[in-house]
């Protein structure tokens, strides 16, 4: 995805918690897409919470933020309502997005390999670009690194 950088990022119509969202209708605003593992994780939690703290400097930035999982529409409001994330959630089970965006590895769980989804973060410019990513990120101070990106591409 790397290679990508300064190429029109990879176009998607999906299911959130608010509708059905299509990252072409997002030009004119810069897009935060973060994908994360799972709902109320103890990481995914926390990345969560910490988008949500900085959500209005994200708007003030004119920046959307979007996060991704595989979890189902149902517990991703669940998510929102227990969080109170200000922000949509895409429901991506069957890995469409996650390919798109190449965040799935194989990881190592408690010494077994299972398949999932490596926590990363694109940063889309108003103009379709990609600009960013972060891949195998860790979450403390991820959030506000890319505000600052995204304030940076203002």
């Amino acid at each position: 995805m790397s290679a990508l950088i300064g190429k029109p990022a990879p176009q998607f119509v999906a299911e959130s918690t608010i509708g059905t969202i299509d990252l072409s209708q997002c030009r004119g605003r810069a897009v935060v897409l973060y994908f994360y593992p799972k709902d109320n994780t103890p990481g995914c939690t926390t990345e969560g919470q910490d988008f949500r703290d900085l959500h209005d400097q994200f708007l003030a930035a004119s920046t959307v933020v979007v996060g991704v999982s595989r979890d189902s529409l149902k517990s991703h409001a669940n998510f929102c309502e227990k969080f109170s994330l200000p922000f949509p959630l895409i429901s991506d089970p069957d890995e469409t997005l996650c390919n798109l965006y190449g965040v799935i590895k194989q990881k190592n769980m408690y010494g077994k390999q299972v398949r999932g989804i490596e926590r990363s973060t694109f940063l889309i410019d108003a103009h379709g670009l990609l600009v960013q990513a972060w891949r195998g990120l860790k979450v403390p101070g991820h959030a506000s690194e890319v505000l600052q990106a995204a304030i940076s591409i203002g």
